[in-house]
């Protein structure tokens, strides 16, 4: 299965800030790329906030696969949460 080398609370916080920044996400700036790099430490409490409403999959998550898989994985990116 393969792996994203960057860590998931990064790239939901880069996501955010895309979604802030970028025209392409409803931003003013057509080339965000840098402000992104900049702006998302700024999204990371959001991050976590998204990931802890996650933590506990819907009933059409559950039929797709492994409750506690899922459970295992979320709770693993909350316990390295500075200050958790």
């Amino acid at each position: 299965m393969p792996t994203s080398a960057t860590p998931a609370i990064e790239r939901i916080a880069r996501v955010l800030a895309g979604r802030q920044l970028s025209h392409n996400g409803g931003g003013s700036d057509p080339h965000a790329a840098n402000a992104v790099d900049a702006a998302w430490p700024d999204h990371v409490d959001d991050a976590y906030a998204i990931l802890h409403t996650l933590r506990e999959p819907d009933a059409q998550m559950a039929q797709a696969g492994d409750v506690a898989v899922w459970r295992s994985m979320i709770g693993a990116v909350l316990e390295r949460r500075p200050g958790a």
